[in-house]
């Protein structure tokens, strides 16, 4: 949610804002906010005046009273009780218009930075820079679903029994590989000097709100019947929501946490859920980073975290790309986003596994998340990046450590969470 003083003092702004994304039906939400809280802002001070008379004239009442002339004390109670009545009237007033300018501004989307590039949807997002060279092996790489089969270590036709579609149970050194990579992730973070945390896995309608759009919350998240209650979608909307309401010393910005936990997702959409393999699915894990700070260090922190990620994936011998996402792909709340991609060599193309967001005050803004500085209280920024979302950095792992008879190479850094084994050998 943005700031009000920028539809008070540069409309044009904001709907220019509204324009590069290429949401122009909500254009006129920003002269309905504009008018509304001039209304608002009217009815305040109405009330604000009535309520310094009531107070002049109470205090006269007392004063007659104790002159005896109870008659002129009387008629000063009438036009209190008056003024009384109309400052309930502006309250009243300002709640209603107050309530109605909150709901047009959590649908007006962010102010993208001037770096993102403008375009309609993901297909005009643009690549930033490849790290590893994407090989493409003598041999043909089978489907993912297929090296785990051969590793006895995927079973979705179970799941499809006991859940449905969009489920799998996984098995085995498979099993033990999705978590050997997770745990991996975890270690990773923290000797980046993150600190590893396990939120609630279901979150409140207030926090859903705080973090994320309407439309995003409806299209992605399950609600529990009967509870106010959500399953989180991932971690970050927890970990965003642990500091709901609170004012955070200065000097103990930036805070950078690392997270672990299951999401769970709907996945509604063109796209649905892959009948085979893992790649889009219900239920996955994650390890995510979020990052609390001052909003002039959002930027750095916005660099060194996708670079993280980068790191992460090229010490698991995967090649990756960055994307720039542009204005069209990027969600409301965001400045600016990348994604991080790993190459396919099956599909010879690269495919998301990963993405990096700076949402300057916009969460906190919702959630009331302040810093106490010397001059008073400010808005922090927020940001949330993926170190691994697993089974689909899993897919990715195996597709480039796979080898012709099968078998599935582990990396030195992964040996110590599966006991020292070198190699995943054909059951």
């Amino acid at each position: 949610m943005i700031d009000i003083k920028l539809i008070r003092e540069n409309k044009d702004l904001v709907k220019e804002n509204i324009k590069k994304k290429f949401q122009d039906k909500k254009l006129p939400l920003v002269d309905e906010v504009f008018d509304l809280d001039k209304k608002c802002r009217e009815a305040q001070l109405n009330g604000d005046k009535l309520r310094a008379l009531k107070n002049e004239k109470s205090a006269l009442i007392g004063s007659l009273m104790r002159d005896g002339k109870k008659d002129e004390a009387d008629k000063i109670k009438e036009e209190v009780s008056k003024y009384a009545d109309e400052i309930l009237k502006c309250e009243k007033t300002y709640e209603e218009l107050s309530l109605k300018i909150k709901e047009d501004m959590m649908l007006i989307p962010n102010i993208i930075d001037d770096s993102v590039p403008i375009g309609e949807d993901d297909t005009k997002n643009v690549e930033i820079e490849k790290f590893g060279e994407p090989s493409i092996p003598s041999f043909e790489i089978p489907h993912h679903a297929d090296i785990c089969a051969r590793l006895n270590g995927l079973d979705k036709e179970s799941a499809g029994r006991t859940s449905g579609n969009g489920f799998y149970y996984l098995m085995g050194d498979v099993a033990r590989l999705h978590s050997a990579m997770l745990n991996y992730a975890r270690d990773f973070m923290i000797d980046k000097g993150f600190t590893y945390a396990i939120p609630p896995f279901m979150i409140r309608s207030d926090v859903v709100n705080g973090v994320m759009s309407f439309e995003e919350m409806d299209a992605m998240m399950y609600k529990i019947e009967g509870e106010d209650l959500y399953l989180i979608g991932t971690s970050e909307h927890s970990m965003i929501g642990k500091f709901k309401d609170q004012i955070i010393k200065e000097n103990e910005l930036p805070i950078t946490l690392t997270s672990y936990s299951p999401c769970f997702r709907k996945e509604v959409g063109s796209h649905g859920i892959e009948e085979r393999g893992l790649y889009r699915v219900h239920q996955f894990e994650k390890q995510e980073m979020v990052v609390l700070c001052k909003p002039e260090d959002g930027m750095d922190w916005y660099n060194k975290m996708w670079s993280y990620t980068v790191e992460f994936f090229r010490s698991l011998d995967i090649p990756v790309r960055t994307l720039e996402c542009c204005s069209g792909d990027l969600a409301d709340l965001k400045v600016k986003s990348c994604d991080v991609e790993a190459w396919s060599p099956r599909q010879q193309k690269y495919f998301e596994v990963g993405s990096c967001s700076i949402l300057g005050d916009a969460q906190a803004r919702r959630l009331g998340i302040r810093m106490k500085t010397e001059s008073g209280n400010k808005f922090v920024t927020t940001l949330n990046n993926t170190v691994l979302a697993t089974p689909r950095g899993l897919i990715a792992f195996l597709e480039n450590n796979v080898n012709e008879d099968g078998s599935v190479n582990i990396p030195k850094v992964l040996r110590p969470y599966m006991g020292g084994k070198e190699k995943l050998e054909i059951k």
